[in-house]
């Protein structure tokens, strides 16, 4: 694996921003309403309130409807993308992502039942949504932990296991939840669970952007341990990493993160997955390099399904996470066969 040097980050790192620089022009000029790139730039030159009535309702398009979706689908992208790097690291599996260990499903259950109660009023100034959302995903991390832990350890295979079987229970849960209430009232949360960025307040996009910015900081602040950690337990160990409280606390961490780009955004699959290997393939297992990296990738991959989630069948919109999942699928398979080997 080559040497990271600084000119190298910086390089891989620009590179990747206009990669997603590409992703967010395509979803701001794609869409039933054609927008050209000579008219965005004078939309943005001008702002909403122009003269020019041409450029009005397309003003109204871009900054109200595009550049939201836009901005959430990357955020949330790059969230997910995060959150896979350290659960492949923690669990020494190359499919391990926010989903592995039911995070997302517990994530999930508890804005659905926030939505079901019609929970509106937050908490020291957080909405109720991601407040639910974390309290279901640290509910499936405690059950988790209280299945695998073994004499204050946590042995891999165990918390996969118990992981698969939270997973299955949320989701069961979810399903039974559902069953019980009128087809109406259950529809819009049923897209919602699927995969789904909708239309974002502005106000929900600041604060998604401060969990991000927050936690995506915080876990690039243990990249060296996590570096560590990947070469085994017991060596990270004899370097001198606490490992059991690493791994809680990093469990913690991406739970918080899970919940917070589950409130908003449904259960969406393989960004977790498929942004850290397309990395992983090119640039090694460097988390200095391979964590803000995942992050821009993951932004972009989500932020290009979203746009043809939204077109591919417009006016109808296929949820986006059925989108990632048939993309994801297929693409996971193609990295698969060209290259086994992923640093664990």
């Amino acid at each position: 694996m080559p040497i990271l040097t600084l000119k190298r980050w910086v390089s891989f790192i620009s590179l990747l921003t206009l990669v997603l620089t590409g992703a967010i022009l395509f979803g701001l000029l794609t869409g039933t309403e054609r927008i050209s790139l000579m008219e965005t730039i004078q939309i943005i030159q001008h702002g909403i309130g122009t003269d020019d009535h041409s450029l009005g309702p397309k003003a109204i398009i871009l900054f109200q409807v595009r550049l939201p979706r836009v901005l959430m689908a990357g955020l949330v992208g790059a969230i997910l993308a995060l959150c896979g790097v350290v659960f492949q690291v923690l669990l020494r599996n190359p499919l391990a992502d926010p989903f592995i260990l039911g995070i997302s499903s517990g994530s999930a259950l508890g804005v659905y039942l926030a939505m079901l109660l019609d929970l509106r009023i937050g908490l020291l100034g957080f909405a109720a949504l991601p407040i639910s959302a974390f309290g279901g995903g640290l509910l499936a991390v405690w059950l988790v932990y209280q299945i695998a832990r073994i004499d204050g350890r946590l042995p891999i295979t165990g918390l996969l296991l118990a992981g698969v079987v939270v997973n299955a229970v949320f989701s069961s849960l979810i399903l039974f939840i559902s069953s019980l209430l009128d087809a109406n009232r259950v529809m819009n949360i049923l897209i919602w669970t699927m995969g789904h960025i909708g239309s974002p307040e502005y106000k929900t996009i600041w604060v998604l952007l401060v969990y991000s910015l927050i936690g995506g900081a915080l876990l690039f602040l243990f990249a060296k341990p996590l570096n560590l950690l990947a070469l085994g337990e017991e060596s990270a160990k004899t370097l001198g990493v606490p490992v059991e409280r690493l791994k809680r606390l990093l469990l913690i961490l991406v739970t918080l993160l899970t919940g917070a780009a589950v409130s908003v955004s449904g259960i969406i699959g393989f960004i977790g997955i498929i942004a850290p290997h397309a990395v992983r393939m090119i640039t090694g297992s460097d988390h200095r390099l391979l964590l803000p990296a995942s992050a821009l990738i993951g932004a972009a991959f989500l932020i290009l399904a979203d746009t043809l989630a939204r077109t591919i069948m417009g006016p109808v919109e296929v949820p986006v996470g059925i989108l990632t999942s048939l993309c994801g699928g297929p693409i996971f398979l193609i990295m698969l066969r060209r290259k086994r080997g992923y640093g664990y």
